[in-house]
């Protein structure tokens, strides 16, 4: 190469420069480009979206690929700068050498091609695919000898290297990107929460959504025969558990439309109706339960309803097939239903809620960010934070608001205040006033 003509040598400098800006905007697009979108090419033929997933797949052997190039390519065009620059300028071309290259490979090479690239990465990675394949088939052995040796040092230095190890999780990804898209508001509050509900059901357990026992309408099995068909038809349920002797020996579950077939059988004669005929097996299920395993079940027993018991055989509650879809749909309200029963807003700001009303539920419907992994319920945080069972007319301030024990029944916090207060202090600090 010093034997080379000056406008060879130059012509032969930007032409690295040319393949080191190729090697940086690849790097960028490939690494930026969305798995998904490529996958939906690939599914409607489009041949370069294949190359690209191929090549994502193996995220490690690519990027030592493209980082081999580069390399090399630079280096090469430092020297060969370096020489033409000691010819012209004697031992000065070293410093002027070093100085155009830097300036030349940062702007051409580093930061012009992979702002491009970062502008539309699926495009530009699409367009440079079938070049890199056969880039990463050449350095191929090179890079796998790299990467053990230094997997090997890492491991020296006591660093775990897991070759399938991922920073984020999918569902962290979708999360990431859900809260992005809504706040450039690419999608509204509602549909934030919609695909977030999805997300969280495999997170939430059926503990976190089921109607706690306290709230449980049954109704005895035993009461006379008119009594009990009032109740039923009177209720706004349409699915009753029946107990016997005591309210938690439950034996059955009655359908108020098997109540009206069996009252139309006997031609509305209520004296006449056994209902022990069209009582139901209750199906019971643990607390601990997964929100996606349980609406599994659901749709593979085509059943609605289920008792929740703890790891001791007690019934804590129940969970209908509504309660999971309301996870992910929102509030599911008919006209038998209060839209969130038990929150009040107030005309200073503040906000009377139950202290039943499930933490999430109160922040899909005013938009907070209240924590729920250590309580289910409102009243339930207030006493984790406090460490205590308030008595009423206490305060506490934390999470950004101060709340207040409006009422207290034994040991339940059954009501109270809430104010959002100016400066909220950090996450998981309480105070007392």
């Amino acid at each position: 190469m010093t034997d080379l003509p000056l406008w060879a040598s130059v012509g032969f400098i930007f032409l690295l420069l040319f393949m080191s800006a190729f090697f940086s905007g690849s790097e960028t697009a490939l690494t930026a480009a969305s798995r998904a979108r490529m996958h939906q090419l690939e599914k409607s033929g489009n041949n370069k979206a294949a190359i690209v997933s191929k090549l994502i797949v193996a995220r490690e052997r690519l990027i030592g690929a493209l980082l081999l190039g580069n390399n090399l390519v630079n280096i090469f065009a430092s020297a060969l700068a370096t020489s033409v620059l000691l010819k012209l300028f004697g031992d000065a071309g070293v410093a002027y050498a070093t100085l155009i290259m830097t300036l030349m490979v940062l702007i051409f090479a580093e930061v012009l091609p992979k702002t491009w690239a970062i502008s539309d990465p699926d495009k530009f990675a699409t367009a440079v695919a079938p070049v890199i394949r056969v880039i990463v088939a050449i350095f191929g052995p090179l890079v796998a000898m790299i990467e053990f040796i230094v997997r090997h040092i890492l491991r020296f230095l006591g660093v775990g290297v897991d070759d399938n190890a991922s920073v984020l999780s999918a569902h962290d990804e979708l999360r990431g990107t859900l809260d992005l898209q809504h706040l450039e508001g690419g999608i509204v509050k509602d549909e934030k929460d919609r695909i977030g509900g999805v997300l969280d059901l495999a997170d939430l357990e059926v503990s976190d959504v089921m109607v706690h026992r306290t709230k449980l309408f049954a109704l005895n099995v035993d009461m006379p025969p008119e009594e009990l068909v009032n109740e039923i038809l009177g209720s706004t349920h349409t699915r009753i558990p029946m107990w016997r002797d005591e309210p938690d020996n439950f034996v059955g579950l009655v359908h108020a439309k098997d109540v009206l077939r069996a009252l139309a059988t006997v031609k509305g004669e209520t004296n006449q109706l056994d209902i022990s005929k069209v009582i139901t097996p209750l199906w019971y299920v643990p607390d601990t339960t997964s929100l996606q395993s349980q609406l599994n079940a659901f749709l593979k027993r085509k059943s609605h309803f289920a008792l929740v018991i703890d790891e001791y055989g007690e019934v804590m509650g129940l969970v209908t097939l509504e309660d999971i879809l309301e996870e992910i749909v929102g509030e599911i309200a008919d006209e038998h239903d209060i839209e969130l029963p038990g929150l009040n807003p107030q005309a200073d700001g503040s906000v009377i809620v139950d202290g039943s009303v499930p933490i999430r539920d109160l922040n899909r419907a005013t938009d907070w960010e209240l924590p729920d992994e250590e309580a289910t319920t409102i009243a339930g945080l207030v006493i984790h934070e406090a460490k205590m069972i308030p008595e009423e007319r206490q305060v506490f301030t934390f999470h950004g608001f101060r709340f207040t024990v409006l009422q207290r029944e034994k040991n339940r916090i059954t009501r109270l205040r809430m104010l959002p207060v100016t400066k909220p202090k950090a996450r998981g600090s309480a105070s007392k006033t």
